[in-house]
């Protein structure tokens, strides 16, 4: 979309398009291995039991051995 060998300035691309400049030049960060595979772990118990919250999830992952806290959960939900 935004393209820095673009004849246009990037400001102007920005403006044109109607986002802010610096998140033109924005570059996320990897996620981390760690967060994947938890993050995949969670995706079934959440499937399991769609009412379960960051807190109930905490345990379910605790009863498997995974201890993790309930705001990073969150994060990753």
């Amino acid at each position: 979309m935004i393209g820095r060998a673009h004849r246009l300035p990037v400001s102007r691309q920005v403006k044109l398009v109607g986002i802010s400049r610096s998140s033109a030049y924005y570059v996320p960060s990897p996620v981390k291995a760690a967060d994947l595979a938890l993050m995949r772990r969670i995706d079934p118990l959440h499937l399991e039991h769609a009412f379960t919250g960051a807190r109930m999830l905490m345990r379910l992952l605790k009863r498997e051995g995974i201890v993790v806290g309930r705001r990073h959960i969150g994060t990753l939900v």
